[in-house]
Order: C-alpha cells, then structure tokens, then sequence
C-alpha cells in the first residue's frame, strides 16, 4: 500500500462525505493495533452519541479497500461501561453495505444495534477487527543472517463517517527496536509502544497517513491451503485428518543456508525461520500423528493435561522466507465429547479451523464425513461459509456417507469457534456393517464345506477325462521301461567292472561267474520288458512316443550284445595266456561301437524324459 495512493483515497472521501450521517458523533474514540505477531490485531472502543432528532438502529464501520481485502475477521459488542464488557457470545449483527453517494473506494460495515439509539442517549462499542498480510517486508529479500524488518501503514486518526471529538491511537511493536516511524503531534514512544494523540474535533473522514518500520523476527506461518476431515463414527470415535500446505510468508531469503551456522546460533542465524508449530488439541485426544509424503516424522513433541493436549511439531527443515513444505497430522477424540441429541436430532459441536497458534490460511476447506445413512443434514456456523455437499465411499459402503464440505478464505485464529452439522441417524443402521461382515464370513464358511465336500472332479465316462488316464497309464508305462533300461546299464557297467579285475588279478573264474549272473539278469529284465513294449503298442495315447521307446529298447540290445562279445573274447584271450597288447587291439573296435551306442542310449533316456 503506497502513501500516494492511500492518501488518495482518504482525500477524495473527504470531499464526499456524507450529510446524511451527522447525527451521529463519536465523542470518544480508543483504538489499539497490535502488530507483535503477523496477524494483525485492531480494537476500538468507540463512544458514540445521537445528537440527531431521530431513533438510529446501525452504526456504519468504515475501512479502506486495500485494509477490506485483507480484513479476516470483524466483530462488535456492547460495552456496558466501568471496563466490564457485555457478555455476548456472537457479538452484534454485521452486514456488508452500500451506502449512496459514497466511494467506490471504502468498504462499509453496518452494525445493527440491539435496541436503537435514541436522541441525546449514547453507548460504547468495543470493535475487533483482525487483518492479514498487512505487514509488508522491506527490504523484501535478506540472507540467513539478516533480521527481517517489517513496515506497516495506517491512518493516525479513526477513519470514520462520522465526526470524532477525542480519539488516540497506540501502536504495539513486539521490539522496541524500531527504525523509523511517522512523526505527528503529540507522538510519543514507549519502549515498544507507539502513542498518537489525542486528537480533537476531528471532522469525518479525516486522515493522517503513518508509517512504521521496525524490526519483527516472528515466524510468518501461512498456510496456503488447509483440508480438514471430521469424520464420524458412532462406534465411540471422531478422527480428525488435516493436511497442510504451508510457507513462510516473510521476508524471502537469499543466498546459500548454513544448516552448521543455524544449530549453532539459531537466534541468530535464522532468527525469522519457522523452527515449530504448535497445535492445541482437545484434552482428550488420542492416536495422534505426524507425517509427510516421505512418511512419519519424529520430531515431535506431545504434553497433556485436564484442559488441553499440546502437540509441538517441527518440518523436516528449518523454513526460511519463501519456502514450502507439507504435511499431515491427525488424531481420534470420544465421540462423547462432541455429538450430542437435540429433539430427535444428533449434532456434532466442534472447533471449526485448524488448532494451530498464530497461523493464517488462505484457503480452509472442512470435511464432516457423516455415517452411512444420515439424512436431513444442515449446519450451523458462527459466520458465513460456502457449504456443499458430495459422497465419499469407504469400506462396507452400499451408497456411500454423505459428507459435508464447508470453504472460508482469509482464516484466522479467531475464527476457530465451535460450529454445528445436525442430522438424523437410525440406530439400526449401525447394525448394517456388522451384519455384512457376519454375512460373508457365512457364506464364505458355507463355500468352503461345500467345496470340500462336492465332487467337482471331470465324469469319468467323459472323453477328455479316459484320454486323460489313458495318458497317465502310458507316462507309467514309459517310466518302468526307463527303469528296466537303467538297469540293463547298470550290469553292463557290472560287466565291464569284472574284465577291469581279470585284467588286475588274472581270476578267470570270478569273471565268468559274473558273466553268468548277468546273462541271468538281463534275460529276467527282457521278460519283463515285453508286457509293457506289448501295452505301449496297442495304446492310442503312445503313438507319437513309441518309436523312441522302440528305437531305445533296439539300441540296448545291440549294446547288450556287444558287451557280451567283448567279455568273451576277453575271457577267451586270457585263458589262452595272450599278451595285453593283443588282447586291446582285439577289442579296440568293439570297444568303440559300445562306446557310441552307450551315448545314443543315453540321448534317448533325455529325450523320452522331457516328452
């Protein structure tokens, strides 16, 4: 906000000021700006009087456009005088207006008064109105070792439409050092206070421009965008979900970060950073967590007490102007402690806005999932809200829960006051979720003895299942032709083993006994492979295999009967006392041919196995 273009402002309202609205004076005016945090905080006690003929029932609040745009949160209430102020929990009505023959320039508010202000009576109002980001840094950039000076600007006298004998002003700094500030009549300083004033006779829409440039280290929390879940479970729970989007919305920072330098000097080295969030729970909360996309975050911090549970988080890294980050944190709370029953009606009574101290959010949306089957829902909330509704479909939902979706921007602390969402609940459909577990754990029970107990197997007169076992018998048959085979092998090894020890011993005899034992052997496996080569060529299912078998059981007799040979002519030779020289070269060739038909014997075994 420029001083030209503020000054602008005032001096044109000025200059059309309104005659109709002289009947009203304010013969006192004290107003307070705090600025110790970035939430800017305005009170006004104002004195007014009717000094008109007629009854006046609203006071009209004047405030400049660009203020109106960042104005957040606004409420008025009677004072009763002696310093005690009229207990009200919603303070006196307000409502945007327009009044005629006034510039587009000012934004105007109308108070509605509870009983009307006659002629010569006069009341006090005590008005609060909350401003954010209306502290503007400068200079707009600054390194990890800079302090972050703010500056913000005002008016030194009330802008009011109407005329004001006595008015002050006191600014609150949270330092006392302060850079430089506007100088007016009758300014005084305080340590961290500002005073201006007082002013008298003060005609309406008088203006003063100020500017105050000072130092503000607090942590510009801003959270650009808040989604927060209520969801309700008539089983003993509501679970709060928030999820937040947050950046610091001071001064930007440049240059490199030290993280050394900051744990070192944290006060200094990055004394405008964001170290920690603190949350202030209901005092029964429970399950409470914090996390991000990456996952759970343990730097955090849980204390509890009878009035409240304090939940301390601190990011992943300290925030610096300009940066970002975003996370979740969620809790359950007894369900006793927040639905209630109200004429035939159950209603939720919970805080609306996030439980974060001194955190603005420019955009707040806040889900109430209700239970499956509410119906006649409406709410009820301390201020106006954009409200809609849609579904949201969990698990054991038929139709899915109606859910309630409430949108404010320009949120502050102020406006987490409890609000209400009012439906109508049949006790009798708390039983619907239960009675689908119990139903498909019955019906899953009832498959399984099924099941197990029907015979679902292929008809045995069927022809894919007599192909079937027609096929396993011939996989069995295959295998016991393998096992004869292998142990035709094995007494040809036996063979050969018993020439190796004639060859070593000279034992004639000992070799030709075990020649005999395996002739005996070999006929006994030849009978018995003559059944099943018989099976294999009458069945169907062994065509495409049988000439392998075959070629197979041919292979081995011809390797069985050049065993033999060579055993005899060994034997033969060394009964006739030959040298070994001679008997090699005798059955060198032989020796050969077994050799080849013991490979083509085993290429055979390979492939009848993989078939």
């Amino acid at each position: 906000m420029g001083f030209s273009r503020f000054a602008l402002i005032l001096f044109t309202v000025a200059l059309l000021s309104s005659p109709v609205l002289s009947d009203l004076v304010l013969s006192k005016v004290d107003r307070r700006i705090y600025l110790t945090s970035q939430i800017v905080r305005t009170t006004a006690t104002l004195r007014v009087e009717n000094e008109g003929s007629e009854l006046v029932s609203e006071v009209l609040l004047a405030y400049p456009e660009l203020q109106a745009k960042n104005l957040a949160y606004l409420t008025v209430s009677l004072n009763e005088g002696k310093g005690k102020q009229k207990v009200s929990t919603d303070g006196l009505p307000i409502e945007v207006v327009s009044p005629k023959n006034m510039p587009p320039a000012l934004s105007f508010y109308s108070v509605t008064l509870p009983k009307g202000l006659a002629p010569g009576d006069s009341l006090t109002l005590d008005v609060m109105a909350v401003f954010t980001h209306a502290l503007q840094p400068f200079p707009e950039k600054i390194t990890q070792a800079d302090i972050q000076l703010v500056v913000f600007q005002d008016s030194a006298y009330y802008l009011s439409p109407y005329a004001v004998k006595v008015q002050s002003l006191s600014v609150k700094l949270p330092d006392a050092r302060i850079e430089s500030y506007t100088k007016l009549e009758n300014t005084k300083v305080h340590g961290s206070e500002i005073k201006y004033g007082p002013h008298e006779n003060l005609p309406a829409f008088s203006y003063s421009p100020i500017s105050i440039h000072f130092e503000s280290n607090q942590p510009f929390s801003n959270a650009q965008e808040v989604e927060r879940e209520i969801e309700i479970s008539h089983w003993g729970n509501v679970q709060i979900t928030e999820h937040y989007k947050l950046i610091h919305g001071g001064a930007q920072s440049k240059g490199e970060f030290s993280r050394l330098d900051f744990q070192a000097r944290p006060n200094v080295r990055g004394a405008s950073a964001v170290r920690y969030l603190v949350a202030t729970l209901p005092p029964r909360a429970h399950s409470v967590y914090y996390r991000d996309e990456i996952g759970n975050i343990s730097t955090s911090h849980l204390w509890s007490d009878s009035k409240k549970t304090e939940l301390l988080i601190e990011p992943r890294y300290p925030m610096f102007g300009g940066w970002r980050t975003a996370f979740t944190i969620g809790y359950g709370l007894p369900l006793q402690d927040f639905l209630f029953q109200s004429e035939g009606k159950r209603f939720l009574n919970i805080t609306f806005s996030s439980p974060m101290v001194e955190l603005v959010i420019d955009k707040l949306i806040v889900k109430v999932v209700l239970p499956e089957g509410s119906k006649d829902i409406s709410v009820s909330t301390p201020f106006p809200v954009k409200q809609w509704q849609e579904t949201k479909i969990s698990h054991l939902d038929i139709d899915g829960r109606p859910v309630v979706v409430l949108e404010k921007i320009n949120v502050v602390p102020e406006h987490n006051k409890y609000f209400q969402v009012y439906y109508k609940f049949n006790k009798l459909s708390m039983l619907r979720e239960p009675l689908m577990l119990i139903s498909g754990f019955f019906f899953l029970f009832v498959a399984c003895i099924v099941y197990t107990r029907a015979d679902i197997s292929i008809s045995k007169s069927s022809a894919s299942y007599l192909a079937k076992q027609q096929w396993e018998e011939v996989q069995a048959a295959i295998q016991q032709v393998e096992s004869i085979i292998n142990r035709c092998l094995a007494t040809h090894d036996k063979l050969e083993a018993s020439l190796r020890d004639l060859s070593r011993t000279g034992d004639v005899q000992t070799c030709k006994a075990a020649r005999k034992a395996a002739d005996g052997l070999l006929k006994d496996l030849s009978k018995e492979l003559k059944p099943l080569l018989a099976f294999l060529q009458s069945s169907p299912s062994a065509s495409q295999i049988l000439p392998k078998v075959e070629d197979l059981v041919a292979k081995e007799k011809e390797l069985q009967e050049r065993v033999m040979t060579k055993h005899s002519t060994v034997v033969d030779a060394y009964e006739r006392k030959s040298a070994g020289k001679d008997i090699e070269n005798r059955v060198a060739l032989q020796q050969q041919k077994i050799t080849a038909l013991k490979q083509e014997v085993d290429d055979l075994l390979e492939y009848i196995d993989e078939i």
